[in-house]
């Protein structure tokens, strides 16, 4: 049945912000085009994709989906590269243990992406 999750979707309305989308995931967080398809492509986190499409008419109302989480090996280093390109850190890196049996150790930080979506950073210790 379910072998994993294989993408998140994003939605953005305007050329302008297409290509926002594009830089930001492109140039600073560094990831790959896997598809491009004209109205939108597909950016490859290594484990999963995330599908920017570009749809002028349609809303980007925020569902009930919170925030998509991607995994990194320097959530510090990752998040001055957000910074440094002006985008807005909302939790800054913080260490965190999820659970007790065993334990697991997480270091985190939240930031927000071109088109308003809300990103975690997400680094097991």
């Amino acid at each position: 049945m379910i072998k994993g999750i294989h993408h998140v979707s994003i939605r953005c309305g305007t050329e302008e912000t297409a290509a926002k989308v594009k830089q930001f995931y492109t140039e600073v967080l560094g990831l790959p085009i896997k598809r491009d398809f004209g109205m939108g492509a597909m950016y490859d986190t290594g484990n999963g994709l995330i599908e920017v499409f570009f749809n002028r008419d349609a809303p980007t109302e925020a569902g009930a989906v919170q925030h998509f989480a991607l995994a990194t090996d320097n959530v510090d280093e990752d998040i001055e590269k957000i910074r440094n390109a002006g985008y807005t850190v909302t939790v800054e890196p913080r260490d965190g243990v999820l659970g007790d049996d065993p334990p697991y150790p997480i270091r985190v930080a939240f930031c927000i992406g071109p088109v308003g979506e809300t990103i975690e950073l997400f680094q097991e210790r």
